[in-house]
């Protein structure tokens, strides 16, 4: 009988076996590493700087010096995409890191202890997501103003209810499992049977789920920021760089369209490389 480490250690070669099998998963891995990297070194690779203004270079091109163009005040496009990836990647994996570490252990409880706690739970969770979630994280903005930080609390209090249910779900039909109903027997105090037997048979689920939501927070700041409730004029932002420019879509038509590009392959980057890791970490999935 093989030992929890053989078993371990076959499922991880397994799953790296089946990961290098798929080449849009690989795809998707390699545009979030790129923008990972452009986000940690921009400040150093930026061709120019992103935020010096140059009215006499408005509106150059793409070509030459410039590669993607300038905008209206003769920015460097290329620089201000550049720069502008830390952001929204800041943004993308704080906002998912917070959501589930209020989420997780919410939807543990609520499943674990069932009966009135979770319907008292849930019923908060219901009362959350009754309010759809752009809207929610407008409101919010418009109380508190633009900033970055507002954005990531916005962001936050409008998606972990569903961090929530999905882990709640799980919890409820993981906690009927035999090994659970053993280390009930065996005296382990609920703490320790929710976060050490039935959260880590959760992991697979959450990875997956939280690599692809990554993206969706990345799209709604790109959104409050091009509706001019995110990201204040100091920081350049992908949606902020898309509200200053668009109404100069028709005669500068790259200054908008290069920033919208930025944000639609680190979406599908990580689209892909959350749709990769369902399939290596869900056994169902195998061949």
């Amino acid at each position: 009988m093989k030992s929890d480490e053989q078993r371990s250690t076959s499922f991880r070669d397994d799953a790296i076996r089946r990961f290098k099998k798929n080449p849009t998963a690989i795809f998707g891995l390699v545009i979030v590493i790129f923008f990972f990297f452009i986000a940690v070194f921009g400040q150093y690779i930026t061709p120019h700087n992103p935020f010096q203004h140059n009215i006499s270079n408005a509106h150059q091109p793409p070509g030459g010096e410039h590669l993607l163009g300038t905008d209206f005040f003769g920015r460097d496009v290329l620089s201000r995409i550049i720069i502008g990836a830390r952001i929204s990647l800041l943004v993308g994996v704080t906002v998912v890191t917070i959501r589930a570490a209020i989420g997780i252990p919410y939807g543990l409880i609520a499943g674990y202890y069932g009966g009135r706690v979770e319907a008292v739970m849930m019923r908060v969770v219901d009362a959350f997501i009754s309010f759809p979630g752009i809207i929610l994280a407008m409101a919010i903005m418009a109380v508190r103003g633009q900033g970055i930080e507002n954005v990531i609390l916005a962001l936050t209090v409008s998606g972990w209810p569903m961090f929530a249910r999905l882990v709640r779900g799980e919890s409820m039909a993981l906690k009927e499992r035999e090994y659970v109903q053993a280390a009930r027997a065996l005296g382990y105090n609920d703490g320790k049977v929710m976060f050490q037997h039935i959260l880590p048979n959760c992991l697979a689920t959450i990875i997956v789920y939280a690599t692809m939501g990554i993206a969706t927070p990345i799209l709604a700041e790109a959104g409050l920021s091009f509706l001019g409730l995110g990201a204040t004029p100091d920081q350049a932002t992908w949606g902020f760089q898309m509200s200053l420019e668009r109404q100069y879509m028709r005669t500068a038509w790259w200054s908008v369209t290069f920033p919208g590009l930025a944000v639609m392959v680190v979406v599908l980057g990580f689209n892909l490389l959350g749709d990769g890791l369902r399939d290596v970490l869900d056994p169902r999935m195998k061949e």
